[in-house]
């Protein structure tokens, strides 16, 4: 089979200071091998190849949408992604920053050293490179390519702002980025003085400009894998995504591709036809909604920093889940609906939803359905999406919002880590007594998919608040799960945990005396005993 290569679309996006052509790569061809065998720009890193490590970290610029938005610089929107799981044909219409940016941006500054001989020139460094230098925040350097995008990210946003940032927001904005032998406290302290050196920006016009040019180009690439073409689909409008699901019901939805760059780069799979959600901008919505009573509307294509964002601003106890969502990178990249869709047992969000009494909203053609999300899962990453179907979006009652909300992740590290359970709670009491009205628990790392502990939510309904309560909740959550023992925990320990998670819901909700987060979680004094030590206190 063939293929008229005249009717094939370039990938066209902006990097290093014009508007680049791509043809005749694969459609899973990745945004790091492109650099790297392509385009020569051997800055950027390969380390674990699965976005864990953010030795690969770039930054991608797309036009803004919202001024007031969070990582806007001037029009444009800076977010930081793993290049290792991007796939090519992702970045039309984007712009693409590595680290090889930074040395153009740079020579804007005055060279007024010389070398040792007198003659030449010191290279001209960023001010976030330098001040790597200065703070000797790289040994090997392998991870510092990463690093240094990263804090190029934060330096543009809080340039922008007129802000800098703390020690801890820093470490939170590093923690997709892993160095195994600096050490993190020269890394941090790099990113303070960064903003003591002279300062370089982005200058934006151009790229908004040239992005501005491609924004309205529709795309659909195609290139040959052997005897067979392949097709990468994007369509733009809900209605363009509808139809052409509907005639590809086999073909590969792709949105973040958080999970699905590792089926390539991990497990070899032929994706064949893919199906690419991200520019369609109507699945990116967030709003709330005078629907059944009130409702928060999250797009199946909004991106998880975006979708936990919303959340945290009407639930502002589930911060802390947000935070340890993965990295930056990953949320960024990463959709809710994305999370939501894949099924894993493990996923961080259907248990925080569940919670919230969340429904899931599907369409096929024209034809649009809700469920329970509880109801949405069957079996071990099996749903109940038909031939044709995609996740819509979803949708949080107000209501739910109004009760006591707690979301637990239990992992091995405080970052950027997979869960070995996450837990989604909620309760209300009746008012003016300590009776449960409602409440949902919902457990990740449990089960075969997430689902909600009934045996253990009836023994609390109708029920006082008390210590006896929750000991009857403990021995029923035995009934409701039957845990697997792998890598992560054993059986036992996940049940113990589980439990016991039970007890600290209680200790946090109780009607007397309920203890600040503070008390209930070694996380929460962590952070400030970790930079106390680092600032000598």
């Amino acid at each position: 089979m063939s293929t008229d290569s005249s009717k094939i679309q370039p990938i066209r996006f902006f990097h290093r200071g014009k508007i680049v052509d791509v043809t005749g790569v694969h459609p899973t061809r990745s945004v790091l091998d492109w650099l790297r065998e392509d385009a020569r720009c051997t800055g950027t890193k390969e380390g674990c190849n699965e976005g864990d490590c953010g030795a690969c970290t770039v930054v991608i610029g797309e036009l803004a949408t919202d001024p007031q938005a969070p990582g806007t610089v001037d029009g444009l929107s800076l977010q930081t992604v793993n290049a290792c799981i991007q796939f090519l044909p992702t970045l039309h219409g984007k712009a693409l920053f590595t680290v090889e940016d930074l040395k153009a941006q740079a020579q804007c500054l005055p060279k007024t050293q010389t070398g040792s001989n007198g003659k030449h020139p010191v290279h001209t460094l960023h001010p976030v490179q330098q001040a790597m230098v200065d703070c000797h925040g790289s040994q090997c350097g392998f991870c510092t390519p990463g690093f240094v995008m990263s804090l190029w990210a934060s330096y543009e946003h809080h340039q922008a702002e007129g802000t800098q940032p703390t020690r801890q927001q820093l470490a939170d904005e590093l923690s997709g980025n892993l160095c195994r032998c600096t050490g993190y406290r020269p890394i941090v302290d790099a990113g303070q003085r960064m903003f003591d050196l002279p300062a370089v920006r982005l200058e934006t016009q151009p790229v908004v400009a040239a992005l501005t040019a491609l924004k309205n180009e529709g795309f659909d690439y195609a290139a040959p894998l052997g005897a067979r073409i392949d097709h990468f689909h994007a369509p733009k409008t809900l209605a363009q995504l509808a139809a052409l699901r509907e005639q590809k019901p086999r073909a590969q939805l792709l949105a973040g591709s958080t999970d699905v760059g590792l089926w390539v780069n991990k497990q070899f799979r032929d994706l064949g036809d893919i199906i690419y959600v991200g520019d369609v901008a109507e699945l990116k919505t967030i709003e709330d909604r005078p629907d059944n009573g009130g409702e928060l509307y999250i797009g199946a294509g909004a991106s998880l920093e975006s979708a936990f964002a919303a959340l945290v601003d009407r639930v502002p106890s589930l911060a802390e889940v947000w935070l340890r969502f993965a990295s930056p990178p990953i949320r960024h990249a990463g959709t809710m609906g994305g999370n939501v869709a894949n099924g894993s047992p493990i996923g961080d969000s259907p248990p925080v939803l569940m919670s919230l009494d969340a429904q899931i909203e599907l369409r096929r053609g024209e034809v649009v359905r809700r469920m329970p999300l509880p109801d949405f899962y069957l079996d071990y990453m099996k749903n109940q999406l038909q031939p044709g179907e995609f996740v819509l979006g979803l949708a949080v009652p107000h209501a739910a919002m109004t009760r006591q909300v707690r979301a637990y992740k239990i992992s091995k590290r405080f970052d950027c880590d997979i869960s070995a359970l996450c837990a989604g709670f909620a309760i209300e009491l009746e008012a003016g007594s300590d009776t449960v009205k409602a409440v949902r628990l919902a457990f990740g790392g449990m089960a075969a998919t997430v689902k909600r502990a009934a045996n253990a939510e009836a023994a609390l309904v109708g029920k006082p608040w008390t210590q006896a309560s929750v000991a009857t909740a403990k021995l029923a959550l035995a009934q409701d799960f039957k845990p697997l023992s792998d890598m992560r925990a054993s059986a036992d320990y996940r049940l113990l945990v589980a439990q016991n998670l039970i007890q600290r819901l209680w200790l946090e909700t109780r009607a007397e005396d309920a203890l600040p987060i503070e008390e209930t979680s070694v996380w929460s004094v962590m952070p400030h005993a970790v930079n106390a030590a680092a600032q000598g206190v």
